[in-house]
């Protein structure tokens, strides 16, 4: 392994293994540092490609690669990723028989495997092959468990500082996706690789769109999510074990299949809801954060927050799960004060309560927040980005100020007649003039404030204590029963005449269930997409294996956009390696020329219903809306149409500008006939219609 290998050598490695044309982030650099036997800190976000940082080197490498991952119930999964793509790997732990066992062995020993996944407890029963003769290289999936600064610090993970000084000379890679710089010394230190080369990639995922609400009517908010969402895959973080079961049991009465995943559960009973959420037998996951590490499922789709979580570190890594194919992902958290009044009653008696009750509050500040969300969720990894992201709800629907000062001076005044003796909810039902027992039994109802603010809904003041709290008006005890409490900032405003600025209350409209079931049958429509996943789905059934190890989901919309209909245009999609097309490629390429000869069949007078509606004067918009397609759909009718002999203008359609501009991309691409090759060249400034009515010109002048 001394010599250099070649850039193009690993680049033919990285497709007819991994199916993928170029290197992303700093996967290469990284690659090279590895085989030049170099210890090793990866940080890099869920989805970047962590995994194949470790798993072609070993391609390269004389002896086995060990990975140490946390979870055994994903070991299999893995190494069936790794055999999908035709590589050769197994995993050791304590779930297999003594037989199986001393098979992994003799296959270390004949040198038949690349890799193999242990976890960190079963490293003892290693021994006898835990020397240099059979291990190139070492990778610590996961690397955070073994800091007590991580947010899923693991003693197993402890014992492995020996690895370092039992085998000096064999490089160590340490990779996860989430560490501030505080767990990112601690896990160099308790490795023994202080000088070990740093690669920390962006944490930004700008594919997932961020968006927080306030918990009303979660369960409702989220089975009109979901409905919205057929065919979708999600995951739905629950703060209790209780939680996750209440919730899949209403999902289910809502016609929406999900299942409860907590570490209460018999082990059969979790790996197989495990096994079938990955194998796309069911939806939706209501779990705690028990689910989840690990999970190469590229085509969940949406991360739920039932619960706030405890640190900002937990929900990156959480929300990460989903979208890590590239495609867009929405991640959605609902916020309380109940959460953060739990969660602070979790932090009370832990060891490192200063540190978590910090973490806690940052949580919190992200929560609320009326800036661009991702601006405060990547400086926390210490990432600054200079403009707001466009992809957050802050962005979308930047919150409305107005003066508040009355609401807030009605609020204070209520608390310090109060005696700053009550919480959130009492306070709120004295504003509001309630007439309940808390109330009535304590005399409230004679206090100046009763009732002062009997216009503003419940939810409403709710949302504007929140504000006096953030703003540092109000405070919470909450060693005193969380009540709400004045600060020097309150005088400010009750005696000095300070003015208060709070947003208004965002309104989430609800939705009648015969709309939703509606929405939920109408949106699964028979695309090529469709067709392809239910194949991808049979196959991934016979071969006992995850869906998504046959093609992840951006493969199948690779597939669906491009239709190649030749092994070699198959070989050119991403994700399709040497293996993969030889095993699946035939199906496939089947697949698309069945589906396209039924729609020709199906179309064939579709044009003509164009060319009427288009004789009448009708405007190319007027002509999609009726038609119920798009616009892009009805210029391919017109330019079908004329190059019959129809009588159709396409010159109004474009300029003579452009048709020059087409022609000239036209010689230089080589008569090439698909349009992202020709928006591309013309630096995306000729939009996709104009460039599909210039071809058709040219190609009938021709």
């Amino acid at each position: 392994m001394e010599h250099e290998i070649a850039e193009q050598v690993l680049l033919e490695k990285l497709k007819s293994n991994f199916g993928y044309d170029s290197f992303r982030l700093q996967q290469q650099e990284i690659i090279e540092n590895i085989l030049a036997k170099n210890d090793t800190l990866v940080i890099m976000p869920t989805g970047g490609g962590k995994s194949i940082c470790f798993q072609l080197p070993a391609l390269f490498f004389e002896g086995i690669t060990i990975v140490i991952s946390p979870l055994i119930a994903l070991m299999k999964d893995q190494v069936d990723s790794l055999k999908a793509n035709g590589i050769a790997a197994s995993y050791y732990n304590s779930s297999q028989s003594t037989e199986e066992q001393e098979k992994v062995f003799d296959e270390v020993v004949t040198k038949k495997i690349k890799l193999l996944y242990v976890a960190p407890e079963s490293l003892g029963l290693l021994q006898n092959i835990l020397n240099k003769n059979y291990v190139s290289c070492i990778a610590i999936d996961e690397a955070h468990c073994i800091s007590a600064w991580g947010h899923d610090f693991r003693p197993s993970y402890k014992q492995l500082s020996f690895l370092k000084k039992s085998l000096p000379g064999v490089p160590i890679v340490a990779l996860t996706a989430t560490a501030d710089k505080a767990t990112q010394e601690d896990i160099l230190k308790q490795l023994a690789i202080s000088h070990a080369t740093k690669y920390i990639s962006s944490f930004n995922r700008e594919n997932i769109s961020l968006e927080v609400r306030p918990a009303n009517d979660r369960v409702q908010q989220i089975i009109k999510f979901i409905n919205k969402k057929p065919n979708e895959a999600g995951i739905i973080y629950c703060l209790s074990r209780k939680a996750t079961e209440q919730l899949a049991s209403k999902l289910k009465q809502n016609n929406i299949d999900a299942k409860a995943y907590h570490a209460g559960l018999p082990f059969e009973e979790r790996a197989k809801t495990q096994e079938a959420f990955i194998k796309d037998n069911c939806e939706v996951i209501c779990a705690t954060i028990a689910f989840g590490m690990g999970i190469d499922k590229s085509n969940v789709r949406w991360v739920i927050h039932y619960n706030m979580p405890k640190n900002i570190e937990g929900y990156y890594q959480e929300i990460g799960r989903s979208g890590r194919d590239g495609l867009p992902a929405k991640a959605l958290l609902f916020h309380s004060y109940a959460d953060v009044i739990q969660l602070r009653q979790f932090i009370e008696n832990t060891g490192n309560k200063e540190v978590q009750e910090a973490k806690l509050d940052r949580m919190k500040q992200f929560a609320e927040a009326t800036v661009c969300r991702r601006k405060i969720l990547l400086s926390y990894f210490g990432e600054l980005i200079e403009n707001n992201c466009g992809n957050c709800d802050v962005c979308k629907n930047p919150p409305q100020f107005f003066d508040g000062t009355v609401i807030a001076q009605k609020a204070l005044s209520a608390i310090y007649r109060l005696g700053e003796k009550e919480a959130m909810g009492t306070v709120i039902d004295v504003l509001r003039g309630a007439k309940n027992a808390t109330v009535l039994d304590k005399n409230y109802q004679y206090l100046k404030t009763y009732g002062v603010g009997n216009d503003i809904s419940w939810k409403d003041w709710q949302h504007y204590l929140i504000q006096l709290v953030n703003q540092g008006y109000s405070q919470i005890a909450f060693h005193l029963n969380n009540t709400l409490q004045l600060t020097d900032f309150s005088k400010k405003v009750l005696f000095n005449g300070e003015k208060v600025q709070l947003t208004t209350p965002v309104e989430i409209k609800k939705e009648e269930k015969t709309t939703i079931t509606k929405t939920r049958k109408r949106a699964i429509k028979d695309t090529l997409f469709e067709r392809l996943r239910k194949l991808r789905y049979r196959i991934a059934e016979e071969e006992n294996i995850a869906a998504y190890l046959v093609f992840n989901d951006a493969t199948l919309k690779e597939i669906e956009r491009e239709r190649p209909r030749t092994d070699e245009e198959f070989l050119t999609i991403s994700g399709v390696g040497q293996r993969k097309l030889e095993v699946y490629g035939g199906e496939f390429i089947e697949e698309i020329k069945n589906f396209l000869k039924e729609k020709k069949k199906t179309k064939k007078d579709t044009t003509l219903e164009t060319y009427k509606l288009y004789k009448e004067d009708f405007t190319i918009e007027e002509i999609a809306e009726s038609r119920k397609l798009k616009p892009a759909t009805i210029f391919s009718h017109l330019s079908k149409l004329y190059l019959e002999g129809k009588d159709v203008s396409l010159d109004e359609f474009t300029t003579p500008e452009v048709i020059k501009l087409v022609a000239n991309a036209k010689k230089v691409l080589k008569n090439e006939m698909t349009l992202k090759p020709y928006f591309e060249f013309l630096e995306e400034k000729v939009p996709y219609e104009q460039i599909r009515v210039a071809l058709t010109i040219l190609q009938k002048k021709r």
